[in-house]
């Protein structure tokens, strides 16, 4: 059961409208045909997967960052945040977390602090992958004061895939150290504009597990970190 707990259990509730039309339609495919029944339920428990939220063990010093998101690090550069934030023109050090459509894609509030701004854009669906979807596909973007009063933003982007972003914050808010805010169906990136005196402590290909994952540490003066691919 342990295991079990880890993987597929509990389930988000966004998900389970999904999960019982998939169940549906493997029953009408059982009696149409049991090949495409048997193809039905495979994709019913790849839905029941896909939407998995498993509990996280959040470190709670005060000055850690965790990963909003599980999976891969693709890109460590800097960047001007979403403008829609009004978090001005300098760049920010950002990192972007791609998710594939086995990843975990409940999403978790970096740090502590108060929501400024939450603010919705329209766009493209475009693979999350790509370095442009930060500008043009569908997001959904958060300006977070942290308790020593610097900023951060974190943002939902919709990928190839995805056709709706799941996001609970409001502007006013106060949220805790991974607290869940959110999700993208299916297949997405995360990016986090960290302040531009931030050290990262991940590298670009490392797998990031959303809540427990250290992004940075403001209240440390380790240097960036290098890795070695081994």
């Amino acid at each position: 059961m342990d295991a079990l707990s880890t993987v597929l259990y509990p389930i988000n509730r966004a998900g389970w409208p999904f999960i019982a039309i998939f169940a549906v339609v493997t029953i009408i495919f059982f009696a149409i045909w049991a090949p495409l029944g048997w193809i039905g339920l495979i994709l019913t428990l790849w839905c029941i997967y896909f939407f998995r939220d498993p509990p996280r063990t959040v470190p709670m010093r005060k000055g850690l960052m965790v990963s909003p998101a599980d999976g891969r690090v693709t890109m460590i550069v800097p960047a001007v945040p979403p403008p829609e934030l009004g978090m001005g023109l300098d760049p920010m050090l950002r990192v972007s977390i791609f998710l594939n459509v086995f990843n975990v894609h409940v999403n978790r509030v970096p740090i502590e602090g108060t929501v400024v701004k939450s603010a919705y854009h329209p766009g493209k669906f475009l693979s999350a992958s790509m370095d442009k979807a930060s500008d043009v596909n569908e997001r959904a973007a958060v300006r977070l004061k942290m308790t020593d009063g610097r900023e951060i933003a974190f943002v939902q982007i919709a990928g190839l895939v995805a056709r709706r972003i799941i996001t609970t914050l409001k502007d006013g808010q106060e949220v805790r150290t991974g607290a869940r805010y959110g999700l993208i169906r299916f297949g997405s990136r995360l990016d986090i504009y960290l302040p531009r005196d931030a050290e990262p402590l991940v590298i670009v290909g490392q797998t990031a597990v959303g809540g427990e994952t250290i992004l940075a540490d403001f209240a440390s003066a380790e240097p960036a970190r290098t890795g070695l691919r081994d």
